[in-house]
Order: structure tokens, then C-alpha cells, then sequence
């Protein structure tokens, strides 16, 4: 597996979110294909994302307990795993450690 993208634009406009919990960016390839890298610092409470487009978010380095959509139980993940949520839905996300991501934006 590749440990980098090659050819893509990047926006430069951060996505920030629970004030600044959560930071991401957003690369674009030349064929359309959209991805977030990001970071989620360590936190106390879960945070909860609506999804509108379908994602495949894979954990590059950290682990994370994760709900999607109504499962109360959840599951926990580790780097090189990856979880799929559905176009609009929402998920869970809680991290006792520094959590990178890869968020793969599927259509």
C-alpha cells in the first residue's frame, strides 16, 4: 500500500469541527475522486458526524471506539482498519489517543 498521494489538489480551507477536536483537509484527484485526511485529538465525549455521501474512513495511526447509525454497542478500531458508514446517516467517533484518518468519500 502507497504512503502517499501523488497528483491531487489540496483545499486549503481547513474542515474544523468541535472546536477543533476534529481537523481535516480535502485533496481532490484529477478524476473527481474526493478524500478528507485528518486528525481527531483525544476526547472526553463522542462526537457525532452526519454523513450525506457514503464513507469508508480508514485509521492510519491510533485506535477509536466507533457507532454507526443506531448500534448502541460499537466497535472498537486500530490502525489499518477501516469502518463504512451509509450516505446519510451518522456515526460516533470517541479516541483516547491522537487519531489519523483517511476519509474516503464514495458517491
Amino acid at each position: 500500500m502507497s504512503t502517499q498521494f501523488d497528483f491531487v489538489s489540496v483545499v486549503k480551507k481547513p474542515n474544523i469541527y468541535f472546536d477543533g477536536l476534529s481537523i481535516s483537509r480535502t485533496i481532490q484527484f484529477k478524476n473527481g475522486i474526493k478524500k478528507t485526511l485528518g486528525v481527531i485529538l483525544p476526547t472526553e465525549r463522542p462526537l457525532t458526524f452526519e454523513t450525506y455521501v457514503a464513507e469508508r474512513i480508514e485509521i492510519i495511526s491510533g485506535k477509536c471506539h466507533v457507532q454507526i447509525a443506531n448500534d448502541i454497542e460499537g466497535q472498537i478500531y486500530y490502525a489499518g482498519q477501516s469502518f463504512y458508514v451509509p450516505r446519510n446517516s451518522r456515526f460516533k467517533i470517541m479516541t483516547d489517543d491522537v487519531l489519523d484518518y483517511i476519509c474516503h468519500l464514495e458517491d
